[in-house]
Order: structure tokens, then C-alpha cells, then sequence
């Protein structure tokens, strides 16, 4: 390379840093917005880069060391962010305002990883709305009835498998089994296939699963490196899970497609809501959409799900007096129901809907909620005194859920695991209580979630006592290389079975056989 050619490179090569790099990083001092001062690159996440401390934990600092404000700035490595910590601002953005912030952070390029960007989560403008319209249908009350008996056929078969090997006790790994049990759920309300992965632990769709889908291995640092360089990854054409993940998961919706419209199979699902859709033209989704589309859900369901059933697992087993009041609940509906709870009794159990709300309040899997303006929007001032600020499309706010939640002038003892102050008048807004975000954009799978927890829950507790064990981490670290909230060496609890009103009269009826 000649001198002059050498020349024009490193000098566009340093424009192109300080442009990309530390340009953004003077944005909040230009919108007067109060922030920490950052370290290049870095911003300000040093704990969460040097292994000091979660994300989670990072920005719940950050948060506490602006009392008294509005909003304050982050520097999420080169990328600056305003978070909102006022509720009634919060509920202004993310609800009365939702059309000037309208989108999430778009990491992918959907041509690069249609996987991943053509996923709801990712979906913005005109293209989410119809897309939310679509699959909206799936998830109403009436098509969650209709799925209640295959969620609980993948409870009973995992509880009864755990109930078998925990008669000695047995001690297990929370997000392992619970991961399974998830699997298995949505393969079957999904997908329309049945597993049995504590069984069969290797089989194809958990394996695969076990091994994509993994927030402690380098997925968590390419949603970090996605999100702060989208060109890197566009010019690198970085696929968030992969071609392998891509493909499988495509051979698979195709599979189901082609078997339901061959054998005239019909189930009430988000596959299915897809295969019936039809735009105004008569066009219907194609199967890399409608594969977009069910591994999203996938995603969430298997992962997010089973870390909240982990947390809820842990809790109540070190809480003995939660677990008695939860059985006792548990008995009265097996009583009231021959042992076939039904969709609605489990609905209006109020003491285990206490007991997963407060684990959501507790333990927010996601440490901040995002939105992208896309409208010129005015921000109040941040401190009385202050002066309003303008925040311009491209601009990005979050509100962070994990400390809004454990913030005590909102919730009081607000690290106490405490269901009761769930049942007792709400303490606190919509807008400090968002486990599944609020506004339009609220997670649209938010009802078969908690559905999903209750069922399992219900199983697990009818026939198990949890207790804390050797390896249970008293007091809890959370992982620091995790970006969803992940216990830094697993939640280890052992199962105990207990002598359920069937169990007794299955051992009377093999006595008198005897």
C-alpha cells in the first residue's frame, strides 16, 4: 500500500472511530441530561465488564445514585441511553405518547438473520402493528382454554416422573427441569408434537433447544455487541442464533404445516392462526415468517419462563410458611375438584397468583424495558430548576424494571419475598410493576406465561415439598455474564414427595392387592 493510500485509511479509519465511538459519547452532555461520566468504550458498564457485579445489579446502582430526578443518562458501553425513573413520566411514553416511541431496539438486519429480525420483539412501524393483529388471536382467554389440557398433560407427566425419583428425596437444578417442562409445553401448544424431555433428555427439540438457546455462553455477548454495533454486525452479516438454528427450526414449521394441511389437522395455536392468515390481497404468511414468528415464542417461553419458575421454586422453598399456605390452597381445589382443576379455578387461586406475581416483582428477568422514539418528543426537566429536553428519532429510553420493582418508595421491605402485600390494595403504579413491560407493546404472551407457571405449579406442590439443600446458594450471587437475571451457580433445590389423597389410596388399593 503507498504512503498516500496508508494515509487516507488511518485517518478514515479514525474518523469512522470517533464518529462511531466517541461522537455518541458526548450526547447526553449536549442534552444536559445528569450521567455519570463514562469510560470510552466501556460507558458506564466497568462492573458488568470486569465480572464485579450483574447487569441487573450495574444499573440498579446507576439508579440509585441519582435520587430526586426525572430521568438520568447511562452509557451503555458507546451507546447513550435516557432512563426514566419518574412513573407518571413512564406511563406518558410508554402509553398516552406509545406513538412517538413505538419501537424496540432493532439489533438484527432481518435480510442478514430473518430469524431474529423479523420476530415481533424486532418488528417496527407498520409491520409490528400487523403482525401484533395477526397473532393477537392466539393468545385471548378462549384459545388459552383450549390449550389448558395440553399444558397440563406436560405437568402431570413431569410431576409424576419427579413425585417417582424424589420419594428418597432428589436433589435437582431449577432452570435445568424447568427448562424441560417448558420445552415440552410449547412443543406441544406450538408446534403440535409431543415430548417428554425429563424421560427422554436428549431428544432432538430439547437438545437443540438446551444448546441454542443459551444466556451463559456468547448469546448474552452478541446481544451486547448487536445492540451497541449494529454496522459491525450487518458488515460482519452476524446471525444472533445461526444458520444451523435457522434451518432446523424452518424444516420444522414447514413439517407441521404440511402434515396439518395433508391430514386436515386443526389445533388452536399461533402456527395455526398463521396458516389461516390472509392479507388484504390474499396473500398468506410465508413459512420463514411464520418460523420468525414461533421462535420467538419459543424463546421466551423456554427460557424466560423457566428462570421465573426458578425463582418462584427457590423462594418458596425457603419460605416454609408460604409453601403451608400454598398447599393448603392446593388441597382445597383438588378437594373441590376430584384432582382436575379446571382453566378458570386455577385462574382465581389468589395465594399462588400472590406467589408468582411477587417473583416477577422480585426477580425482573429483564433488566429494563426499551423504546425508541420515532417522533420528536419533549422530556420535562429532569431536576426542578432544569430545562426541558428534546429527544429526536433514534433517540432511546428505558425504564429498568428490575429497580423500579425493588425500589422502596414504592414497594416497602422491598427485598422481602413477601406475597401478602400482593393480595393487600396495590402499592404502587402500572409503571414500577411491568414484569411483562406496559402499553401497546406489553409482551403478547404474557397470559400463556403466567398460565403455564400456575399449572406447573399447582402439579409440582400437589405432589412434591421443596427444600433448600447443600448446594443451595444462601445468600443468591447473581451471574455476572448473563444478560437475563440467572442465579451465578444455579438454583439447586431437593424434592421431596408428598403422600397426596390419590397416593394414599393408590398404596390402600396395592395393600389389599397384597
Amino acid at each position: 500500500m503507498d504512503p498516500l493510500t496508508l494515509s487516507l485509511t488511518l485517518v478514515l479509519g479514525f474518523l469512522l472511530i470517533y464518529y462511531y465511538l466517541w461522537k455518541s459519547m458526548t450526547r447526553l452532555k449536549e442534552l444536559n441530561v445528569p450521567h455519570k461520566t463514562p469510560i470510552p468504550i466501556i460507558g458506564n458498564m466497568a462492573p458488568t465488564v470486569f465480572r464485579q457485579a450483574s447487569l441487573h445489579e450495574c444499573l440498579e446502582d446507576l439508579y440509585h445514585r441519582f435520587p430526586n430526578v426525572k430521568y438520568f443518562g447511562v452509557y451503555h458501553f458507546v451507546t447513550p441511553v435516557i432512563v426514566i425513573k419518574d412513573p407518571e413520566l413512564i406511563s406518558s411514553i410508554a402509553v398516552k405518547n406509545f406513538d412517538s416511541f413505538t419501537d424496540h431496539v432493532t439489533i438484527m438486519d432481518e435480510k442478514i438473520d430473518p430469524l431474529s429480525g423479523k420476530g415481533l420483539f424486532f418488528l417496527r412501524g407498520d409491520a409490528w402493528r400487523e403482525m401484533r393483529r395477526i397473532l393477537s388471536p392466539s393468545f385471548t382467554a378462549s384459545k388459552l382454554k383450549t390449550m389448558f389440557h395440553l399444558i397440563t398433560d406436560c405437568a402431570d407427566k413431569f410431576t409424576q416422573f419427579v413425585a417417582d425419583e424424589a420419594k428418597q428425596g432428589r436433589t435437582y437444578e431449577m432452570k435445568n427441569i424447568f427448562g424441560r417442562y417448558t420445552n415440552d409445553t410449547v412443543a406441544s401448544c406450538n408446534f403440535g408434537f409431543v415430548t417428554d424431555s425429563m424421560r427422554d433428555p436428549k431428544n432432538e427439540f430439547y437438545s437443540f433447544a438446551k444448546k441454542t438457546i443459551d444466556f451463559m455462553s456468547s448469546l448474552s455477548l452478541r446481544l451486547i455487541v448487536g445492540s451497541n454495533f449494529p454496522l459491525l454486525f450487518k458488515l460482519l452479516r452476524t446471525q444472533m442464533f445461526g444458520e444451523n438454528a435457522r434451518q432446523y427450526f424452518i424444516s420444522i414449521v414447514d413439517n407441521v404445516v404440511k402434515a396439518r394441511k395433508e391430514k386436515g389437522i386443526y389445533r388452536p395455536d399461533v402456527i395455526q392462526m398463521m396458516m389461516e392468515h390472509k392479507d388484504a390481497d390474499g396473500n398468506c404468511l410465508t413459512i420463514e415468517e411464520m418460523t420468525a414468528q414461533a421462535f420467538v415464542f419459543y424463546t421466551a417461553s423456554y427460557d424466560t419462563v423457566s428462570i421465573i419458575l426458578s425463582f418462584a421454586a427457590h423462594e418458596i422453598a425457603m419460605h416454609p410458611e408460604v409453601q403451608a399456605k400454598l398447599h393448603r390452597e392446593i388441597e382445597e381445589v383438588v378437594a373441590k375438584t376430584d384432582g382436575k382443576p379446571t382453566y378458570e379455578v386455577l385462574k382465581n387461586m389468589q395465594y399462588l397468583n400472590a406467589v408468582i406475581n411477587e417473583t416477577l416483582r422480585l426477580y425482573a428477568v429483564i433488566p429494563y424495558v426499551d423504546r425508541v422514539c420515532v417522533k420528536e418528543f419533549q422530556l420535562p426537566p429532569a431536576t426542578p430548576g432544569g430545562q426541558p429536553i428534546t429527544v429526536k428519532p433514534g433517540d432511546i429510553v428505558w425504564f429498568l424494571s428490575f429497580a423500579l420493582q425493588r425500589d422502596s418508595e414504592y414497594f416497602s421491605d422491598p427485598l422481602k419475598f413477601d406475597p401478602d402485600r400482593i393480595l393487600s390494595p396495590i402499592e404502587s403504579s402500572q409503571a414500577t410493576y411491568m414484569p411483562f413491560g406496559l402499553g401497546p407493546r406489553l409482551c403478547i404472551g404474557n397470559r400463556f406465561a403466567l398460565l403455564m407457571c400456575r399449572v406447573i405449579l399447582f402439579y409440582l406442590l400437589w405432589r412434591c415439598e421443596l427444600e433448600p439443600c447443600e448446594k443451595t446458594s444462601i445468600p443468591m450471587k447473581f451471574s455476572s455474564k448473563s444478560f437475563v437475571l440467572m442465579a451465578e451457580k444455579g438454583l439447586w433445590l431437593k424434592f421431596r414427595t408428598r403422600e397426596t389423597k390419590t397416593s394414599r389410596e393408590n398404596n390402600e388399593t396395592a395393600n389389599r392387592t397384597n
